[in-house]
């Protein structure tokens, strides 16, 4: 796409409604010239292939020895937090970053999958309305719906970039031919925001809320997804208000619980999926087996539980048969603190590598009762918001050792023990670094004291103070942009921070 020179052919299977690409850089990415606009955008079938697509990119990896997304939003979530701890099988780009020494090589610092999944949302957006010319089947609303989805998955996916990078290159046109091409600076990430919320609002209003079956209600997006969507972005802004305006549509529809806790729990919510719990998830398959069995299963992991997931973030209870249902069995196998979410096939024994099609969780209805909570408890809604957190706390049998039983009128202590109730509920679920952060960076930074008392529990005690001064810089907090990028294109600047 844009930013690079060298193209590559890229191969159209009308089948699965795609075209894929091998190559290391998304920038890279090119359709043949004339290929989209007149030989595929003719019916609603093509149309309806090409969004499909869109939802296929998520799942695969950009080739090249890329990662694919949902690796990438499990790492760029977890690994700069205090959840995890290596083994020999961590490589060293992933310990660089957990050890926050990163630099514009290391190959996890990699935004090719998430600007690759752009593309094709900006494909969609600009050539979809052609197909309404040229197929009389095709009803506005149904266009308007398939737009709705390529905004609103361009703009989770932005939201996703501005969090891990901050600045970064804004291009909203699809790069279809070589006059697309063009070197683009960044855009300051407060600018990038406001697009994601224009996204949102035009998505809002002709997304649908339903398309006819459960996976599908999960698997794509709906107004639900927006919503949720737009209630995250309001509270990574501070806008608290609109965050719980966003979170209420969800909460009124009456279309989503919290699964009860029973036998059947770990199956229904996380091994099956689609649940009435989840708002949006990618969905694996048989056919399509997700990445994690090679990253967690025993002997072979690249990571384990830190020993706080257990001691200190769930908790124990010796002299009680009680325990958090969100801990052992769930998030972790205690005994050998194994990262148990997606590699279990219930809370004892593990799927085999053949049927690790485990989903990739984005949004569930308790994210959404928290995100609602945190926003409560700036507006000084303190009761409101501890009672939303003991929703979610009475449905996980959560133990009083974890109950901080802060006082409602104390915003700080609140504030502190929903972002604690949020990684006991969101464990490995690629939300820690960015709750860690937001958490941080709020009313200027009040809370940056947070963050340092964080990485001296995580990095080696010869590098703490080091660590600590990076911190103390803002622009240390997002990834440096790939050096790739800097290399191809003159007119992007490098984050600040990683400038030589």
């Amino acid at each position: 796409m844009i930013f690079c020179k060298k193209y590559i052919l890229v191969l159209f299977f009308i089948g699965v409604g795609l075209f894929s690409v091998s190559c290391n850089k998304w920038l890279s990415l090119k359709p043949p010239n004339g290929l989209i606009e007149k030989d595929f955008w003719e019916n609603k079938n093509q149309l309806n292939a090409a969004v499909v697509g869109i939802y296929a990119t998520m799942l695969d990896n950009a080739g090249g020895g890329s990662l694919s997304l949902p690796e990438l939003l499990f790492l760029w979530g977890e690994l700069r937090a205090d959840m995890l701890t290596t083994t020999a099988k961590t490589s060293g780009d992933e310990i660089a970053i957990m050890n926050d020494n990163i630099s514009p090589s290391n190959k996890i610092v990699n935004w090719s999958p998430v600007y690759r999944t752009i593309n094709y949302c900006n494909n969609v957006i600009a050539f979809a309305p052609q197909v309404l010319d040229r197929d009389k089947t095709l009803s506005v609303d149904t266009l308007n719906s398939y737009i709705a989805e390529a905004k609103s998955i361009r703009a989770l996916m932005y939201f996703y970039l501005v969090r891990s990078f901050g600045d970064v290159p804004l291009k909203l046109k699809p790069t279809a031919s070589d006059e697309d091409v063009v070197s683009l600076p960044v855009t300051p990430k407060e600018d990038v925001l406001q697009q994601i919320l224009i996204d949102l609002d035009d998505a809002e209003k002709n997304i649908r809320r339903s398309y006819g079956s459960q996976e599908r209600n999960k698997g794509r997006v709906t107004f639900y997804t927006v919503e949720a969507i737009k209630a995250d972005v309001n509270l990574w802004m501070e806008n608290y208000q609109d965050c719980i305006v966003a979170c209420n549509k969800i909460i009124k529809s009456k279309k989503f619980v919290l699964i009860p806790p029973s036998s059947g729990w770990f199956n229904t919510l996380y091994r099956q999926g689609n649940s009435n719990e989840s708002i949006f998830e990618l969905e694996f398959n048989r056919q399509k087996l997700n990445p994690f069995y090679d990253m967690f299963s025993p002997g072979n992991s690249q990571f384990i539980a830190a020993n706080k997931v257990m001691d200190d973030v769930y908790s124990t209870d010796p002299f009680s048969e009680s325990s958090d249902i969100r801990g052992d069995g769930c998030s972790v196998r205690a005994d050998y603190n194994i990262i148990w979410k997606y590699i279990g096939n219930n809370s004892s024994s593990l799927v085999s590598s053949s049927e690790s099609d485990t989903h990739w969780f984005i949004y569930r209805y308790a994210g959404v009762l928290l995100m609602k909570a945190e926003a409560l408890a700036q507006l000084d809604e303190g009761a409101e918001a501890l009672a939303l957190v003991n929703k979610i706390r009475t449905r996980a049998h959560a133990l009083s050792a974890t109950d901080d039983n802060p006082d409602p009128n104390d915003m700080k202590s609140v504030s502190l023990f929903i972002l604690k109730e949020r990684a006991r509920e969101l464990m490995f679920e690629g939300k820690r670094w960015y709750d860690v952060l937001r958490y941080v960076k709020r009313d200027n930074y009040a809370h940056l004291s947070y963050l340092l008392d964080l990485v001296a529990s995580v990095v080696p005690p010869d590098l703490i103070n080091i660590t600590k001064a990076k911190l103390r810089d803002h622009h240390n907090h997002y990834f440096p942009i790939p050096q790739e990028e800097i290399e191809s294109n003159k007119n992007i600047v490098q984050n600040p921070f990683y400038q030589q």
